[in-house]
């Protein structure tokens, strides 16, 4: 019936370790209260504790990889099987020394997969020094996004090469003062865009949707009199209409097809509009013009990263027309884009034996950004060849990351190492 000393039959125990390492304390209690099998949350938590580690053996192709326990001050690392998907360890702290060690007495690790960490790179070196270490593919292009956006920040007068100049921009600034520095430079480039569209009879909300800015920013720009205004914070909105509240009935009303200004006021003034007829009429000329389209935007520096590191089929025809105006005036970002074309490539064919002559090609062009990252790749030259060869990645570890999330959010505050350890192993086990 049951054993020595036991309060429970084995079958009990055992669904009630089962609920345990689904569902840890409280949610476990409620559950186990549910199926009339009433039991606190620390008598769970004790069953869990008590449980045996499931048996493991040390993996061919080992997963490296960080997670958090407490967000910017306690960290672990966590050890999987790249072959199987299963978790093998959680150890505490990210260091190199304490990966090495855990290597050192679990020895027949053949293949290692880790980030960029530095730390990883030499705990393998002290602790399995025949393994093959294999840089991660996607930290990889990460990286290569990170690069390109700085060589792509380094050269933002060439994303504005391409936006057309307005003829009459002067007429919106009165004064001759230069401005100095960045923001009192797009200050007066963003006012006196706004008020040659404005000029040209766009209205307010138009020129907010061409160019893809806030109304607000928009209207900031119109009711200033000079950029001056906008980089000394004078100025403060525009002032209240007594047309606003029934600003979005009217949009309503021209939107189902009713375009007469003088059948709109009477229907507004029967809802308590108290202002005059005029303002009416002022507010629905703004949607009689038809002004011609806006030109776009110069693109961001985030915005033209995307392009560079995003595959060309999943472009859109005008992003990849914007793309080529860029890259037409701008040799450097020219060259950059052919670099990160070929090491796409690389990545994607697996042709980690071209890697030696990209990086002579990105030192020759002395570009920004993608120089600093070709010398970071030569001091990690094999393992980022071999994730460039090898079909092996960090992915699983990361999912497993994941996983480990899931588990920390479900345990409110109580996932101390050695509980969330034993909850990750026993939880794997049971698939």
């Amino acid at each position: 019936m049951t054993v020595r000393h036991g309060r429970r039959t084995p079958l009990l125990r055992a669904m009630l370790e089962g609920i345990a390492v689904a569902l840890a304390g409280r949610a476990g209690a409620r559950l186990a209260a549910k199926i009339h099998a009433p039991v606190g949350r620390s008598t769970l938590l004790r069953l869990l504790a008590a449980l045996p580690d499931p048996a493991a053996q040390t993996p061919r192709v080992l997963g490296v990889d960080d997670f958090a326990l407490l967000r910017g001050q306690n960290y672990g690392t966590v050890l999987i099987d790249c072959e199987t998907g299963a978790p093998v360890e959680l150890l505490p702290g990210r260091d190199a020394q304490t990966l090495a060690n855990w290597l050192d007495t679990h020895p027949g690790v053949e293949v290692v997969c880790r980030d960029r960490s530095g730390s990883y790179a030499e705990g393998v070196r002290i602790g399995a020094p025949d393994a093959v270490q294999v840089a991660d593919r996607f930290h990889l292009w990460q990286n290569v996004g990170k690069a390109v956006e700085r060589c792509v920040a380094r050269h933002r007068d060439c994303l504005r090469a391409t936006e057309p100049v307005p003829a009459d921009s002067t007429i919106s600034q009165p004064s001759s003062e230069e401005p100095v520095g960045r923001f009192a430079q797009r200050a007066q480039r963003h006012h006196a865009k706004v008020h040659d569209l404005l000029r040209q009879g766009h209205s307010i909300r138009g020129i907010a949707r061409g160019l893809g800015w806030g109304q607000r920013t928009v209207q900031r720009y119109a009711h200033a009199a000079t950029w001056q205004e906008l980089v000394d914070g004078k100025w403060k909105g525009p002032r209240p209409s007594k047309l606003d509240p029934f600003k979005p009935y009217l949009d309503q009303r021209w939107e189902s097809g009713c375009s007469n200004a003088l059948q709109l006021y009477r229907e507004i003034a029967e809802l308590g509009y108290p202002g005059s007829y005029g303002r009416v009429r002022a507010y629905l000329e703004q949607r009689r013009t038809r002004p011609g389209l806006i030109a776009a935007s110069p693109p961001t520096v985030r915005q033209f990263t995307r392009w560079l590191t995003c595959h060309p089929d999943k472009l859109t025809e005008d992003d990849r027309s914007r793309l080529k105006a860029v890259l037409d005036q701008c040799p450097e970002l020219r060259a950059a884009a052919v670099h990160v074309r070929a090491f796409g490539e690389m990545l994607t064919m697996l042709q980690g034996q071209l890697l030696p002559a990209w990086i002579t090609a990105v030192r020759a062009d002395d570009l920004p950004g993608l120089s600093s990252f070709a010398n970071g790749l030569e001091s990690d030259l094999n393992a980022v060849s071999a994730g460039l060869t090898m079909r092996w990645n960090s992915g699983p570890v990361e999912g497993r990351v994941n996983h480990i999330k899931m588990i920390k959010r479900q345990m409110f505050g109580r996932a101390g190492l050695a509980l969330l350890r034993k909850r990750v192993l026993l939880t794997a086990a049971q698939r």
